[in-house]
């Protein structure tokens, strides 16, 4: 059986990283069987990135990489329907969430108004983490961030490139239904491993604000989320 491995769970989230609950949730809407395995260390992962995936002899991380292997495998059909356009549209989306989890995660780890209630969080949630370890969680993400941009922006700066990303995909979800229709697709999934990790957790970000005034986003992810739940 399918095994993923993944960051462990927090405020009721099965996963506290946007990438690792894309992929909960795709195999859940897909009906692909699977154990979760909960994990802090990354060593063992492709490229040392979580969440990946073991089956039988294949290894395989990165969480598109992982939709791609899985549908393949299982000849999934819950993208078969989608045109060329929708398709198109799924990509840019895709790319717009990375660009939200660098922001999310700064909130988490760097945004000194938020970073004590996640620090709380995961210390009161799990036994095995520790402030020390935690501590040098936060100084390994400084650096990237720096690398990677996100961390050479003043915190609000870095919550507004996060709020543009957010008002953009208030755009894409409809009222009623999901992001092509009816039937929820992968895009769906992804969109829940985001939205989730923003509005299910006791931190009172901007970016929650924002999710919890729009109640097209508010319904999509409670919608997901009663469906890969159970």
């Amino acid at each position: 059986m399918l095994t993923l491995y993944s960051y462990p769970q927090l405020f009721g989230v099965a996963d506290n990283n946007g990438y690792g609950l894309k992929v909960y949730a795709f195999l859940k809407l897909a009906g692909v069987p699977f154990r979760h395995q909960h994990i802090f260390d990354a060593s063992k992962a492709p490229r040392g990135q979580l969440p990946y995936i073991v089956e039988g002899d294949d290894t395989v991380g990165d969480s598109e990489t992982i939709l791609h292997y899985v549908t393949g495998k299982y000849r999934l059909t819950i993208d078969a329907a989608l045109t060329p356009a929708q398709r198109a549209e799924d990509l840019l989306i895709t790319r717009m969430l990375d660009d939200l989890y660098w922001v999310m995660s700064y909130s988490r780890w760097k945004d000194e108004r938020y970073w004590p209630a996640f620090r709380d969080a995961l210390l009161r949630e799990h036994s095995s983490v520790t402030a020390d370890g935690l501590m040098k969680a936060k100084e390994y993400n400084a650096q990237r961030y720096y690398y990677q941009g996100i961390g050479r922006f003043d915190p609000d700066a870095a919550m507004a490139r996060g709020l543009a990303d957010l008002a953009a995909i208030a755009q894409v979800i409809s009222p009623q239904g999901y992001v092509h229709g009816d039937k929820p697709t992968s895009i769906d999934a992804g969109l829940y491993g985001f939205i989730a990790n923003i509005y299910f957790y006791d931190i009172d970000t901007p970016l929650k604000q924002f999710v919890v005034a729009h109640d097209n986003i508010v319904r999509h992810c409670k919608a997901i989320h009663a469906k890969v739940s159970v």
